[in-house]
């Protein structure tokens, strides 16, 4: 007879881990392994630490790098189960789930969107917006927030646009999601 854990849920739902600040992305590997190792696929499905570009000088140029938006946290889409807390929270530069009493408290859908993941249990969330090339947008998400561009082309597919945004006075080319932007009424 086999034993059942009584206290799965159902369907995958995304947790905020707190991993050690600087440490994410080893903590992230760290994770992985496990996932392979206890053959956990089926129960742990992404792991991600929430980035945003950030617009840096280096060297005379603007750049675009990516910037840690919650350092010394993870998010991971799973299905949740006492026997999957155990292996989490043994694995190196993990320290728990945020929660009471170290205990997980799934977030909203509209939390996980506003850390920059698709809360739902489709990965592919697509954005309803009519952009074409000549449009003016108005960035509303990461370190561009409220400035204005002009789109140059639109990928349909993977739902991004590039534009030209005028910054210091020059135009540097930035390529936004569909998330990112809405049609400009300034």
């Amino acid at each position: 007879m086999a034993i059942v854990d009584k206290n799965i849920d159902k369907e995958p739902k995304w947790y905020v881990l707190h991993v050690y600040s600087g440490y994410e992305n080893v903590a992230k590997q760290n994770l992985e392994i496990t996932v392979g190792k206890y053959n956990l696929q089926d129960r742990i499905f992404e792991i991600i630490i929430p980035m945003e570009d950030e617009l840096v000088e280096k060297r005379g140029k603007k750049v675009l790098v990516p910037k840690k938006t919650m350092p010394g946290y993870m998010l991971v889409r799973m299905i949740y189960g006492d026997d999957i807390w155990h292996a989490v929270t043994r694995t190196m530069y993990i320290t728990g789930f945020v929660g009471p009493k170290g205990r997980p408290i799934p977030i909203t859908d509209e939390e996980a969107r506003k850390m920059g993941v698709d809360g739902s249990t489709n990965t592919e969330a697509k954005f309803d917006i009519e952009v074409k090339v000549g449009d003016m947008v108005e960035i509303i998400e990461g370190s561009l927030a409220s400035f204005v561009g002009t789109v140059k082309a639109v990928d349909e597919e993977n739902q991004k646009v590039t534009c030209m945004v005028e910054m210091f006075g020059r135009e540097s080319e930035v390529e936004l999601g569909f998330n990112q932007i809405r049609i400009s009424t300034k």
